[in-house]
């Protein structure tokens, strides 16, 4: 009879080097489908708050900017807040996913690591599964700071749906026989109010992962110098 495998024999080291390499093929393939279906989806619609605003100006033109124009521009913002608003859970969904998914890949580099301690110092992307690995991982060169939220995708929706919002708000108002000074001001609230609560929304999403999450690989702390 054959004796079993040792731990740290080429063959065990090698299978579990497989293994860990078609779980991160696993990974990347499932992120780069989620990526590819979120813009997917922003993409729609954009292109549906560009069609409902020019459709809201041609009616207006048709109609004179009265009798059933109104109704119609109400019926057409409405929808498109509908949209945003499902759009935007999406793409926030997808932004936690893609976190996942950092994560995910982190730890199975933290694995390849143990298998041979000498690749730590060829990856550029963290081998540490908490908060800070998954940041150095989205970013390899710099400390990441707030220009990522300005400029990404879940700002650009916020502010879209904030201002389709504040419209449909606007508008309410107006064709409710509402004073043009009300109708702006309460309409500029709104947008206020709704970009805020899905910015606070996003962040306390955030913190929570983190809270109930527990690193496999903890960032190292670093010694000050003497």
């Amino acid at each position: 009879m054959s004796e079993p495998w040792s731990p740290e024999s080429d063959a065990v080291l090698s299978r579990r080097a497989q293994i860990l390499a078609t779980e991160h093929w696993g990974l990347l393939a499932a992120r780069s489908t989620a990526q590819s279906e979120v813009l997917t989806r922003i993409t729609i619609f954009l292109a549906l708050v560009s069609a409902g605003l020019v459709t809201i100006g041609l009616l207006g033109q048709a109609s004179g900017f009265s009798g059933w124009f109104g109704g119609a521009s109400l019926a057409l913002l409405a929808f498109l807040t509908v949209i945003g608003f499902m759009t935007q859970v999406r793409v926030m969904n997808v932004s936690e996913e893609d976190m996942m998914y950092v994560v995910a890949m982190n730890r199975i580099r933290g694995a390849y690591v143990d298998l041979d301690p000498h690749v730590a110092e060829v990856f550029l992307a963290a081998v540490n599964d908490d908060m800070a690995g998954m940041k150095r991982t989205y970013s390899f060169l710099r400390t990441r700071s707030a220009s990522v939220f300005i400029g990404s995708s879940v700002m650009l929706l916020i502010v879209v749906n904030a201002c389709v919002a504040g419209l449909l708000t606007g508008s309410a108002i107006i064709a409710a026989g509402g004073a043009f000074e009300w109708a702006v001001g309460i309409a500029t609230g709104v947008g206020l109010l709704y970009g805020t609560g899905f910015a606070a929304f996003g962040g306390y999403g955030y913190l929570t992962t983190w809270k109930h999450y527990v690193p496999r690989r903890p960032t190292p702390e670093e010694t000050p110098e003497q």
